[in-house]
């Protein structure tokens, strides 16, 4: 793992945590899991860091676009 792909992450995690107020942060890295890898057994132990990244990514372009249309 490189370390701008971790400094990436933490930013974005960062950013999503504060979109995401309601939710504690173990429940932020879970629902990221799946969003990664699914509901299959040990993704959150063997969730690559580009993985993780990607679904956080995912997961701000959808609240963007949500709070964009008028959606919460």
């Amino acid at each position: 793992m490189s370390n701008n792909i971790r400094s990436e992450l933490l930013s974005r995690l960062e950013e999503l945590s504060r979109a995401l107020p309601e939710m504690r942060f173990g429940q932020l890295i879970a629902n990221m899991a799946l969003v990664a890898r699914g509901a299959e057994e040990g993704a959150i132990w063997d969730m690559e860091d580009e993985e993780l990244l990607a679904a956080v990514n995912w997961q701000l372009a959808e609240l963007l676009e949500r709070r964009g249309s008028g959606v919460a």
